[in-house]
């Protein structure tokens, strides 16, 4: 009779090893690793990919259980095609809504807003002809029903579990058969087949694995809110945004109404676009005109103000490109960026100082973007380095001005994409003029939106101090 080999589990983040040593060797962690003899049951992830619908064990859906190769051309698309969540916004940033047995995984920072969010989409879906699950782990189902009374929910087949065990999820949706489910939060969830505490690694990724099952199970879609860390990041393995299929980050200030929602990961679409929600007393509301907002509060003919034409996935988004210059008395100036990249910046200051008479090595450079929207693409060096040479020397740039134009180390300007679409943008909301790269792709013609081609930046700053 052959011997019966054990092993050994972390209980911090769930690795196995054949031999048993004092530091888990996938984590780090010291005195973790636990023996687990041949025959114990199995972690929660493999358990639940054995997990029938009904929440009991049994066979694998066909899909899952490897039923042969099959034809790509005899695959029906039909059940992966977005169902609108009824937000706006939201169903522009998922590329037209919540795909049946997906899972989403929605991550921010606290007090902005997903769990409001999150109730609008399950209300409409309950009233829509769907029946919905929440399952609170953090609040209790009185809290929950307090907030749905004053945004005028419609909990006419919204269910709600308040409950943190998984044995309990899975006996809810076994009960209530959800075509929603929206479980808030990831990190309170446990599962008592791991000897862990709540929001571990072990614990975190052991849940997600089994919501993942029964998402692709029952073509349930699932939506997970993830906790963020100080620095900005998901909270919690790596391996939870590997097993979701879209990943959304809402931003924001909770000090502020704007709220931004963007997709880092999409497996049904692209990432590239952008939502823009603003709170108020009924939740939160989608934003018709997002150029019109940022733009609102700005002081037209102050010095290192300019505007930029941005282009978030399809939609074009004007934006205020900020900066401020000052003497600085320190061995090493100060330079911050909001909502700029620091090393664009940088690069921008260097090749002013080399290829332009705008030498900033003395002073302290702040940039940022109005409105706290976040700028990632190098189309808008052209609109820094203006507001910047403007901040330096003190002069405004016109107020009907936008610029747009990426920026090489020998200052010359390369073309930026969709400029036309940035164009049109720009003369709907009434500015006259434009700064772009000489040669690029620019309509014929724009009512009421003059262009100034230029080769360099040196040759931007000069043309706009003139006008």
């Amino acid at each position: 009779m052959s011997r019966v080999r054990s092993s050994y589990r972390c209980r911090s983040c769930g690795a196995t090893a054949l031999r048993w040593s004092g530091r888990c060797p996938a984590c780090a962690e010291w005195n973790t690793l636990g023996e687990v003899a041949a025959g114990r049951p199995l972690p929660p992830g493999v358990v639940a990919r054995r997990r029938g619908a009904d929440g009991g064990v049994g066979a694998l859906p066909p899909a899952a259980a490897g039923a042969g190769a099959v034809a790509l051309a005899g695959v029906d698309g039909a059940s992966s095609r977005p169902q609108p969540t009824g937000v706006g916004e939201l169903d522009r940033v998922l590329g037209g809504g919540l795909v049946p047995g997906s899972v989403t995984l929605v991550g921010g920072e606290p007090g902005t807003g997903k769990s409001t969010l999150l109730l609008q989409v399950l209300g409409r879906a309950a009233s829509g002809g769907g029946r919905a699950l929440l399952v609170s782990a953090e609040e209790s189902p009185e809290q929950v029903k307090r907030r749905a009374d004053r945004l005028g929910v419609d909990a006419g087949d919204l269910w709600i579990v308040g409950d943190t065990d998984m044995d309990a999820v899975r006996a809810a949706v076994h009960e209530v058969d959800p075509a929603l489910l929206v479980v808030d939060s990831i990190q309170t969830v446990w599962d008592g087949e791991f000897d862990a505490s709540p929001g571990s690694v072990a614990q975190v990724r052991g849940c997600a694995q089994v919501l993942v099952a029964m998402a692709k199970a029952r073509a349930m879609a699932t939506v997970i809110v993830g906790h963020v860390t100080k620095d900005g990041t998901l909270a919690g393995p790596r391996l939870l945004e590997h097993v979701v299929d879209t990943v959304v980050t809402v931003e924001g200030d909770r000090h502020h109404a704007l709220r931004l929602l963007r997709a880092s990961k999409h497996r049904f679409g692209p990432t590239g676009e952008l939502g823009v929600m603003e709170m108020t007393g009924g939740g939160l509301e989608g934003v018709a005109d997002a150029s019109g907002l940022f733009l609102s509060d700005r002081r037209a003919g102050s010095p290192g103000s300019v505007v930029f034409p941005a282009v978030e996935g399809h939609r074009p988004l004007l934006v205020e490109v900020q900066a401020l210059v000052v003497g600085s008395e320190l061995a090493n100036p100060r330079r911050q960026a909001s909502g700029l990249d620091a090393g664009r910046l940088a690069l921008l200051l260097a090749v002013l100082a080399k290829r332009t008479d705008v030498a900033l090595g003395r002073c302290d450079v702040y940039a940022s973007v109005a409105g706290g929207v976040r700028v990632r693409e190098p189309g808008a060096d052209l609109a820094v380095g203006l507001a910047l040479a403007s901040a330096a020397g003190g002069w405004p740039l016109p107020a009907g001005l936008v610029a747009v134009g990426e920026v090489g180390l020998a200052g010359e300007l390369r073309h930026a994409s969709q400029l036309p679409r940035r164009l049109a943008e720009s003369a709907r909301l009434g500015f006259t003029d434009a700064v772009v790269p000489a040669g690029a792709d620019v309509p014929r013609q724009v009512k009421g939106l003059r262009t100034w081609p230029v080769r360099s930046l040196g040759e931007a700053v000069v043309a706009v101090a003139q006008m």
